[in-house]
């Protein structure tokens, strides 16, 4: 085998071990909601939501 031909599985393998990484920040946005669709939720769904902002503020900078 030449060495041409050697080297296409070894960037093939290395090609596969790359990844694109993608944060937090980068694919979340806060969660706001009308009064009346808060008195709708149920108390897991508020602490969920709630968790969720907390989350962004901490890390992405969010401002409530």
């Amino acid at each position: 085998m030449g060495k041409g031909l050697m080297l296409v599985p070894v960037l093939a393998v290395m090609a596969g071990c790359t990844t694109v990484k993608v944060g937090f920040c980068a694919v979340s946005s806060p969660l706001r909601l009308s009064a009346s669709t808060v008195d709708a939720l149920s108390d897991a769904e508020v602490r969920a939501l709630l968790a969720h902002n907390r989350k962004g503020e901490k890390l992405c900078g969010w401002k409530p």
